[in-house]
């Protein structure tokens, strides 16, 4: 249970939640009180898909991984969430199963809230609801972009769009290209002869510290042309 300075810490970080923020004031001060923070190394699963909804999560600090596997048993990796950020919300509002797999990718601080604390929020006020249905629409429309990256667009495509996404507003790319491989479903011979590609036509610097994006215009060329065929 959040108590002190650390209560104050999660309330604030419930008022960035794109979901939370619409709460009262008083309403997220009660889930901080109630919440049971715990934290997760690298490569550590906060659910599997299949486990009971029976909470969902405020992602405090840190960034995870949704991904579910194919029929081969490769794991696919379905979207990166960054901090602050809720998951694990659709289960607990159907009381279904877990539709898919979490895990941390960096050292990652979260805040658990039982689906009976959560729902009595939700009911306390309505207004959150509408919110509700415009996030999960845009998570819809995130994953049916990755999809459909997926299906049109080739490696190099698939790459630039990875590249650009990693580094955000900033140039740096920090993942290492294994990573990167796993992230594109491609092996990392490939990415790494696309990567050398581009560092010697310019567009990017490879180093100790990972890549440096140089010409973000021709990564998104590369994938405008992908799309384009």
């Amino acid at each position: 249970m959040a108590q002190g300075k650390d209560q104050d810490a999660v309330a604030a970080a419930l008022a960035k939640s794109e979901l939370l923020a619409v709460l009262s004031e008083g309403a997220r001060t009660r889930l901080a009180k109630s919440g049971t923070a715990t934290t997760l190394e690298p490569g550590a699963m906060l659910f599997a898909r299949g486990d009971k909804g029976d909470a969902l999560y405020v992602l405090l600090e840190g960034e995870v991984e949704v991904r579910t596997s194919n029929e081969a048993g490769r794991d696919v990796r379905l979207a990166a969430i960054k901090a602050v950020a809720m998951l694990g919300e659709m289960a607990v509002l159907d009381g279904g199963a877990r539709s898919a797999d979490i895990c941390a990718i960096r050292r990652s601080r979260l805040l658990r809230i039982s689906r009976d604390q959560a729902l009595a929020a939700l009911e306390s006020e309505p207004k959150v609801l509408l919110q509700l249905v415009a996030e999960l629409s845009r998570r819809l429309r995130a994953a049916n972009a990755s999809l459909e990256d997926a299906q049109l667009l080739d490696l190099g495509g698939r790459l630039a769009q990875r590249l650009l996404d990693e580094a955000g507003e900033s140039s740096a790319v920090t993942v290492t290209q294994t990573e990167l491989a796993r992230r594109i479903g491609a092996s990392r011979e490939k990415v790494n002869r696309k990567l050398h590609e581009w560092a010697e036509a310019g567009w990017i610097t490879i180093g100790r510290s990972g890549i440096k994006l140089v010409a973000r215009e021709k990564l998104k060329g590369v994938i405008e042309d992908a799309r384009a065929h």
